[in-house]
């Protein structure tokens, strides 16, 4: 187990600045605006060689009736839970609030240890002026900026000390990770929930309440991997804010990152041209993909045909590459949730395979043999050999006399012959045409 390091604090302190700085990268969306931050999100960090997970929270509002409100502070209290000590943000420039007051009861009853961290403080003024939060029955109040970085040595000077070091987790990069991913309010979050048996990302029926990718780790019943949450993505036309424009970069670099994305569309819509593109971006990341329709127990008057019905939709949508798994779900119910994730691990270990040039060779020359490519401008076409490239995804080398004439006919005859004699399920593939 890690050491968790958790930011807590109200509203609009710096809580996700100070995330991005200590994970060194640009994770937490940081606006303005407060109550951008929804969810925990997690990141690593270490400081003098030792590490430890940070957890940047939504911001702490007491006695809120906003639905967001109401699920941030229990977000906060989850994490406060998680975590082995606490970084307590407040803001110098606007000095002691109720809220901050609040706070601090809310950490002296958690029992955690914590510092006190006030942010903001950019000047020698500023630093000076945050010596106000003794008032807030500290021992030590720590001031930085989040901005630029200063003060952030000695709060880990001190933060490091309380860690215990013996405790640092390897995290293996080799771990397999499934994406969600798809339009708003299909899901994404609940089914996650329901895997985990948690409440561990924010659900309403509002769409868009993911702003931000969060990783969860899934190690159970022979399985390991990490379930990733994304922000739904929506057609550029809508993206008006900021906040909503990182949400989307950022869940187009989940589907980057990812090694399986799995598509969850809405059964009580059609599969639409959103659908479509998300399916698109992640074949041409060349991740394995496994398409979920989820609120599938809200299609009324399904007789033993809708299945197959809506199935042969989205086939007709995604071709020309319709080897793709599709399995029908509803979150609400369970229903083929765990199923959804056993697809997910094979399509998974369809995209890892590898097959021995001979095996190849043995199996798809004969095949070429009696079905070679269509002559061009009188020139005949031959293919010697063929060999799988050492990559990520699936990729094929073919070897040749005329590479240039070899139509995309062909080469979708090629794949298909490939796919119907090896297990490549949820994959996509690409074949490369070389001079021999």
């Amino acid at each position: 187990m890690s050491n968790i390091v958790a930011l807590v604090g109200r509203p609009n302190v710096g809580k996700s600045t100070l995330f991005n700085r200590l994970t060194k990268r640009r994770m937490a969306i940081v606006d303005p605006t407060a109550g951008v931050t929804r969810d925990r999100h997690y990141g690593k960090s270490d400081w003098n060689g030792v590490e430890f997970s940070v957890i940047d929270t939504g911001g702490y509002v007491a006695g809120s009736e906003d639905i967001f409100e109401q699920q941030i502070r229990d977000q906060v209290e989850i994490a406060l839970e998680e975590a082995h000590v606490v970084l307590f943000l407040v803001d110098t420039i606007e000095g002691v609030s109720p809220l901050d007051r609040e706070v601090a009861d809310l950490l002296r009853q958690s029992g955690k240890p914590y510092f006190l961290v006030a942010n903001k403080a950019d000047n020698s003024k500023l630093v000076t002026e945050s010596t106000a939060f003794y008032e807030l029955g500290v021992q030590a109040v720590y001031p930085v900026s989040s901005i630029n970085g200063s003060g952030t040595g000695e709060l880990l000077d001190a933060l490091v000390k309380t860690l215990n070091k013996n405790k640092v987790e390897k995290i293996d990069a080799e771990i397999p990770r499934f994406a969600f991913v798809g339009r708003p309010n299909v899901g994404k979050s609940s089914i996650i929930n329901t895997l985990l048996g948690t409440e561990r990302n924010i659900v309403t029926d509002i769409p868009g309440t993911t702003r931000d990718t969060i990783h969860t780790r899934y190690n159970r019943y022979g399985f390991d991997f990490y379930l990733v949450d994304t922000a739904g993505l929506r057609k550029k036309g809508k993206v008006r804010e900021n906040i909503e424009f990182y949400s989307v970069m950022r869940s187009v670099r989940a589907i980057e990152l990812a090694d399986v994305c799995l598509l969850m569309v809405d059964a009580t819509m059609p599969f639409e041209s959103q659908d479509l593109n998300i399916f698109t971006l992640a074949a041409r990341n060349n991740k394995g993909i496994v398409i979920l329709v989820n609120k599938w127990d809200l299609i009324a008057n399904k007789d033993t045909h809708a299945v197959r019905r809506y199935e042969e939709h989205i086939r007709e949508k995604i071709a020309p590459l319709t080897d793709i798994p599709v399995v029908f779900t509803s979150v609400l119910t369970k229903q083929r949730v765990f199923k959804a994730m056993e697809v997910a691990v094979e399509v998974f270990h369809n995209r890892q395979q590898k097959i021995s040039t001979s095996k190849l060779n043995q199996v798809l020359l004969p095949i070429i043999e009696n079905q070679p490519p269509p002559s061009t401008k009188g020139k005949y076409i031959k293919i010697k050999y063929v060999t799988q490239l050492p990559t990520h995804y699936p990729s094929f080398a073919f070897f040749c006399n005329l590479p240039q004439y070899i139509k995309e006919p062909y080469e979708r005859f090629l794949e298909n012959q490939i796919r119907t004699r090896f297990n490549f399920t949820g994959v996509p593939m690409k074949l490369y045409f070389r001079k021999k």
